[in-house]
């Protein structure tokens, strides 16, 4: 069976305010796309639809047009579980119905095990077993056991679903957890405090796959196929070196697995630009994707008027600004006269800025004496 592995679409978010849902639109067309070239038999979603529990109504709409265009043009099964990021009752809403149509969405947790069986084309069938994200507390209140960290709830989960397989096919866990050394981004939400949020990959060694989700890079941990697919896009800065894929499976009903990432292009990348303010500006007057999402890490020492609208000027998608700069050359230990210092030193930029011209020296005197009674007053 051919088996496409993503996640965390998170349909609905923003990125510094920026909405990306056309950046989503891009990337779900791709998806569809392989889908019907590489004749996929079943699609997994495991977690984090949507970026937050009652998502806009464009994002609900994208949806919509993605699975129609999977289940109903291409005639290919999907299945959903709920992330952490999704409200599991909204997510699971018409699920019976919604499944004799082949979208198969687990939302809530299960009392028990939730078993879909598929095959593809030759006949060959794999159980799938959805795992929809849940905290210890959950897991202790509808199933009566005494629960306290996400590892022991999983695990518990997970011997319901071995005491119901059957041996002879091979099965496919979908869950949304926090594997314990996996590499995380800061686009990802906590899902816990003080580390017991973290799970051991070996709780999935029965399984013929695990289709993991939450973590936004593309990895695997404790075995291949234990794995994460990551997002289709990049959510954070701190993804820029990440390449965005998908990850496609053939899967034998001997329990063959072969394992390949399909790239998923993105409309504006996501990076950094470090320099002077000069050296920025004129390195955009030739850059090609200059509408990318930015940030910019600027070196200058000194004050810079209205530079924000400066940058978006040439640089429409600045998103975020640094001035390591400012600091760079200072002392970690600034005493008031130091401070008063770089308040003048600070003005006098402003002033040339504004004016075109210096201070002289009995505007400097007057600034001095205002800055001097700040401080009286403040300290």
């Amino acid at each position: 069976m051919r088996i496409l592995h993503t996640s965390d679409w998170h349909l609905g978010r923003q990125f510094h305010n920026q909405s990306l849902l056309e950046d989503q639109r891009y990337a779900l067309q791709q998806i569809c796309t392989i889908v019907a070239e590489y004749r996929v038999d079943v699609v997994i979603v495991a977690g984090d639809i949507y970026d937050r529990s009652v998502p806009p109504a464009a994002a609900v709409e994208l949806l919509d047009e993605t699975i129609d265009r999977i289940c109903h043009d291409l005639k290919v099964p999907m299945i959903m579980i709920a992330g952490n990021h999704d409200s599991p009752e909204r997510l699971g809403f018409g699920a019976r119905q919604l499944a004799t149509a082949g979208l198969h969405v687990a939302g809530t947790l299960w009392k028990k095990p939730q078993k879909i069986v598929l095959q593809d084309r030759q006949g060959e069938k794999v159980a799938f077993y959805p795992l929809p994200y849940v905290d210890p507390a959950t897991v202790r209140n509808l199933h009566a056991t005494d629960v306290t960290t996400h590892e022991e709830a999983l695990s518990y989960l997970i011997d319901l679903i071995h005491a119901e397989r059957e041996p002879d096919i091979p099965a496919v866990v979908i869950a949304h957890c926090y594997l314990s050394g996996g590499e995380a981004s800061e686009s990802e939400r906590p899902l816990a405090v003080g580390g017991v949020e973290f799970v051991s990959p070996q709780l999935f060694d029965g399984f013929s796959y695990a289709a993991l989700g939450h973590l936004h890079g593309s990895q695997f941990r404790g075995a291949e196929k234990i794995r994460y697919s990551g997002s289709p896009l990049k959510y954070s800065f701190s993804e820029e070196q990440q390449k965005k894929s998908v990850t496609l499976l053939d899967l034998s009903s001997q329990n063959n697995l072969s394992i390949k990432k399909i790239p998923v292009n993105s409309m504006k990348n996501v990076r950094t630009l470090n320099g002077t303010f000069e050296e920025i500006l004129y390195a955009g007057s030739s850059d090609p994707h200059r509408e990318d999402y930015l940030r910019i890490q600027l070196t200058d020492t000194q004050a810079i008027l209205d530079i924000m609208n400066k940058l978006r000027d040439v640089f429409p998608n600045v998103l975020h600004l640094e001035r390591p700069g400012l600091l760079a050359h200072r002392s970690l230990k600034i005493d008031r006269e130091q401070l008063k210092r770089g308040e003048l030193s600070m003005f006098h930029d402003f002033y040339q800025q504004i004016t075109d011209e210096n201070l002289n020296t009995e505007q400097e005197k007057i600034i001095s004496q205002e800055i001097e009674q700040l401080h009286r007053e403040t300290f």
